[in-house]
């Protein structure tokens, strides 16, 4: 069954507001088997109210409204579902003496438009609504020869939520098929993402029963596959033997089959090896080491660095020769394996973690441009002949993409380092 999520209220079509009910509803809907297909956000105009409401019932089976069901001019959810379905409304005496009964307990002057949220659908039943004023509605109707499930609930996520899980979802488990669906989320890093769908779309297209979805975003790109099946067995089998065959092609680009973040990543390896991490940051201020402690228990491995931003402090702090910076420049290949090794030895990390760039918008010269990043790894042996390897990057955007795409290369150095 393909269900729709609509939020209703035009405060979610603001920069200030956004809709949360539908993650948490997308959630326990698949947990039953059922698909989401559509989500809507519409604002508190009657006529569009209509509209979103007819082509949803044109193309989904659950239709879930949120929102719109409170006591004032533009609360227009029943108006509008009623007119689009061609139902009357009449007003439910039990819901006025609960109302009622509500205001007395609070020991509040109920305004006479409260009355308007006991306005019921005809052919509704009422979803009762123990955290606030406005109860739920429940429609199980014929449309145009086609049986459509439609509940009305209210908007605040502490009575949408609470309501949807004692009311809704036991009807729902009765009702809808007997679907289990898998999801199994991949990982990789620093490829592009028109490469990677190059390399894929040969091998997922062939699995006409998944859903999946390339989502890239600063050098992290994740791959999402969706299956419903019968039984779960059927799903997972499924959405993990296409998940082999990505991670097959995806090569040394993959870093997590189940989701992890790179910076997980890169402290169960560092555990794996019994190795330990330091990092000495220029461009990136404190970026890389702020995603590594984010993850419980870090200081195992992580043993903590130094954000170098002057010259004089990645001289004080890495140990950075001043004449090397004074030759090369603070933005330069030396200058970061200087500090990748200057941090090592200060700290006896396994690994020391060295990056210098421009993130600009200022800073920039003729042939150091803005979004030009040095970024080295160092460690006992060295990555080559040549000792401390540093590769560099130009990366586009604004200030804060330019360091986070630093951050995402420099971790992935140390994966693959680690590997």
């Amino acid at each position: 069954m393909k269900s729709e999520i609509i939020a209703v209220g035009s405060e979610m079509l603001t920069p200030f507001r956004q809709d949360t009910n539908s993650l948490y509803l997308t959630e326990q809907l698949n947990g039953i088997g059922v698909i989401v297909a559509f989500k809507t956000i519409v604002g508190d105009r009657r006529k569009d109210l209509i509209g979103v409401v007819r082509t949803a019932l044109a193309r989904a089976d659950i239709l879930i409204l949120m929102g719109g069901l409170g006591p004032t001019e533009d609360d227009l959810t029943r108006e509008a579902v009623a007119e689009a379905l061609s139902l009357t409304i009449r007003r439910d005496a039990t819901q006025v003496a609960a109302l009622h009964t509500r205001a007395a307990a609070f020991r509040i002057t109920m305004p006479p438009n409260n009355l308007k949220q006991a306005d019921v659908l005809d052919g509704a039943t009422v979803l009762p609504n123990p955290n606030g004023s406005a109860p739920g509605q429940w429609l199980d109707i014929t449309f145009s020869g086609f049986r459509k499930l439609v509940m009305l609930l209210p908007g605040p996520p502490h009575e949408c939520a609470p309501l949807f899980d004692a009311e809704c979802l036991p009807r729902l488990r009765g009702i809808a098929p007997q679907r289990v669906i898998a999801v199994r989320t991949l990982k990789a890093a620093m490829i592009p993402e028109s490469q990677a769908d190059k390399l894929l779309a040969p091998i997922y297209s062939t699995y006409a029963d998944i859903e999946t979805t390339l989502l890239a975003h600063t050098g992290d790109l994740q791959i999402t596959l969706i299956c419903s099946k019968s039984s779960l067995l059927a799903a997972q089998a499924r959405v993990d033997e296409l998940a082999e065959r990505i991670e097959v092609a995806l090569e040394d680009w993959f870093y997590s089959s189940q989701g992890d973040t790179l910076e997980q990543i890169v402290l169960y390896y560092l555990g794996l090896r019994q190795a330990t991490l330091a990092v000495a940051e220029s461009c990136t201020g404190g970026l890389i080491a702020q995603r590594i402690t984010s993850v419980p228990g870090a200081s195992r491995s992580f043993l903590g660095g130094a954000v170098v931003y002057s010259d004089a402090l990645k001289t004080s702090f890495a140990g950075v020769p001043a004449e090397l910076i004074a030759r090369h420049g603070a933005v330069s290949a030396e200058v970061a394996k200087a500090l990748a090794d200057g941090i090592r030895a200060r700290t006896g990390a396994t690994i020391g973690l060295g990056v210098t760039g421009i993130a600009g918008p200022t800073g920039a010269t003729e042939s150091k441009p803005v979004g030009l990043v040095y970024v080295a790894v160092s460690d006992a042996q060295g990555a080559d002949a040549q000792g401390t390897h540093a590769i560099d990057r130009i990366f586009r955007g604004d200030r804060q993409r330019v360091r986070e795409w630093a951050s995402q290369l420099a971790l992935d150095l140390v994966r693959r380092r680690l590997m």
